[in-house]
């Protein structure tokens, strides 16, 4: 698959302590195996000039204290919280200047967040998106993705997951309903 790097971002879903680091709030090891893979993708689509953008999921400890029904808390236990180490994008990621750090505050990227205007003013039409957890933060990010327009692009052997069946049944959904999956080795960027 050709992607050409003018119109074309990847999106970097959630690479923190507190989901790839066994030491991490919601750790899980299927998270932690896609950094290598993750980090060989952004330095290949970086070096044919495709832009990056990184996202964080962060809470405040009183994000959810008068939810009426939105509670990842509740769902989860509490994670990522602001200021935390859990919080922090792992550091095998080269965070750049000209890259851009989405802080997202639910599952989706795109909601109350600069990412679309960003990539608008950027004239992006293309996302290729990695990172975890496949089932939650990247389907929903990618899927809110497919609704506005853009091309959803699942890296497949990129996308961390906390079970492989709830990566199978991501990618699939994905793949059925509003974008593309493929392995990253057969991504070129020019």
């Amino acid at each position: 698959m050709h992607l050409e790097t003018e119109t074309t971002a990847v999106v970097v879903v959630d690479m923190q302590n507190g989901f790839c680091h066994s030491e991490g709030s919601l750790y899980a090891p299927g998270s932690e195996a896609v950094i290598d893979p993750i980090v060989e993708l952004v330095s290949r689509a970086r070096e044919a000039g495709a832009r990056i953008v990184y996202t964080r999921d962060v809470h405040p400890p009183e994000q959810f204290e008068d939810a009426h029904y939105y509670d990842e808390f509740e769902q989860w236990g509490e994670h990522v919280l602001e200021g935390s180490w859990d919080a922090e994008l792992v550091a095998e990621l080269d965070v750049r200047d000209d890259d851009l750090v989405v802080e997202k505050h639910t599952y989706d990227a795109f909601h109350r967040t600069q990412l679309e205007g960003w990539l608008e003013a950027r004239g992006i039409e293309d996302l290729a998106f990695c990172g975890t957890l496949a089932n939650v933060c990247v389907l929903h990010t990618a899927g809110s993705a497919g609704l506005r327009d853009y091309r959803p692009i699942l890296v497949e052997d990129c996308i961390g997951a906390l079970e492989d069946d709830h990566r199978e049944y991501a990618l699939e959904h994905a793949d059925w309903l509003f974008g593309e999956v493929t392995a990253h080795e057969a991504l070129s960027f020019e």
